[in-house]
């Protein structure tokens, strides 16, 4: 199929043999998805048949390319559909095929020809310090400057780029520092984690690109729609926590019976995320839910803020007895629902033939 810069979103739509019906229904999926009203539907339409296929470009600094890896598991939207109806990824080191100077020399083309126009995506944190990391004979700086300076928006996708993330982490040897610590004068959008969640990456990136604005930002430049509430708030474990009920260790009997996991260390009531409500891969978990505190990964210096398996000196906003109470009965049907799926899996897998067993890698978020 025939593809070029200069198609709308319906028109790609159309040449891939969408129909008009089944173009309304995107369109309607991805109103939702961006968590607008629904009477913005025809706003989204519009947008959709207007817009041209967006050129981006995305840097890689100081990272493990655990983002770029993430988003290729997006299911809503997927990393297929946005790259085939709403961007041209023109450059992007792991997944695009020319490699040394066709590359660079692709990328500058893309700068010049849409300057002002095209999205620039940054995974990884910039190392300031002298002679630290060079990419093509150059500095991440200064390839982070030139990039920028003719970007529509910016979008820092991972602890790393956005907070400067673990090579940040003290002593911080190459003075590593997040984009928005170094560019002022463009719009950047914040999308935290580590690796942040899939569907939280595409959705920034097709919000930006379909309605042609920045989404409504929180005081560290996150998306409110995936970063309002802290993972505590919509925790599957809260109603233990609002009961008083913790796990004092793993494996222990409350741990087995799904209580909260505060006193293990977890970071949820002080961290902003989507993690409960999206969840990963396709919905299927998330590490709170298979057993694993919260890491704070979505916050700045997350690394360096408190050990991972630290325990909390005092429970926040210990509630009532009566709430108490109401509280127990939820926590007890949550932790039944947990440890009827903990056994589930685990019958699964004592039943399992090799062929069916997942590799170690499967299923992880990073």
């Amino acid at each position: 199929m025939f593809r070029n810069k200069d198609d709308t979103v319906s028109e790609v739509l159309k040449k891939r043999g969408i129909s008009r019906r089944d173009f309304f229904k995107i369109a309607t999926i991805t109103t939702a998805m961006l968590g607008l009203e629904y009477t913005q539907v025809g706003h989204v339409v519009a947008q959709m048949e207007t817009k041209t296929r967006v050129p981006v470009i995305w840097l890689h600094f100081q990272d493990c390319t655990g983002c770029s890896e993430a988003i290729t598991r997006s299911y809503n939207p997927s990393l297929i559909n946005l790259l085939l109806n709403d961007i041209s990824l023109d450059y992007h080191e792991t997944l695009m095929a020319a490699a040394g100077h066709q590359a660079e020399a692709a990328k500058q083309s893309i700068m010049e020809t849409y300057a002002g126009n095209y999205v620039l995506v940054v995974e990884g944190s910039v190392p300031t310090g002298f002679g630290m990391t060079s990419i093509g004979g150059r500095a991440a700086e200064d390839i982070l400057r030139e990039a920028a300076d003719g970007a529509m928006a910016i979008v820092s996708v991972g602890n790393c780029a956005a907070f400067g993330g673990i090579p940040a982490a003290e002593p911080n040897p190459t003075n590593a520092h997040g984009v928005w610590d170094l560019i002022t004068d463009k719009p950047i959008i914040n999308v935290p984690g580590c690796p942040p969640i899939p569907e939280v990456m595409t959705g920034t990136i097709a919000h930006i690109l379909l309605l042609g604005a920045l989404p409504e930002l929180d005081r560290l430049n996150r998306p409110k729609m995936f970063y309002a509430q802290t993972v505590h708030d919509r925790c599957i474990r809260r109603g233990f926590y609002d009961a008083g009920l913790f796990a004092d260790s793993f494996g222990d009997d409350g741990y087995k019976a799904g209580y909260c996991l505060y006193k293990l260390g977890c970071k949820g009531p002080t961290t902003y995320n989507a993690c409960p409500s999206i969840k990963w891969n396709g919905g299927t978990s998330w590490p709170v839910e298979a057993g694993h505190p919260c890491l704070g990964c979505s916050e700045p210096k997350f690394w360096d803020n408190a050990g991972f398996y630290q325990g909390q000196s005092a429970v926040i906003n210990a509630p009532s007895l009566a709430a108490a109470a109401g509280a127990a009965a939820v926590g007890v049907a949550a932790g039944a629902a947990i440890a009827a799926a903990n056994a589930a899996n685990k019958r699964r897998a004592e039943h399992a033939t090799p062929s069916q067993v997942p590799s170690s890698t499967e299923g992880d978020e990073s």
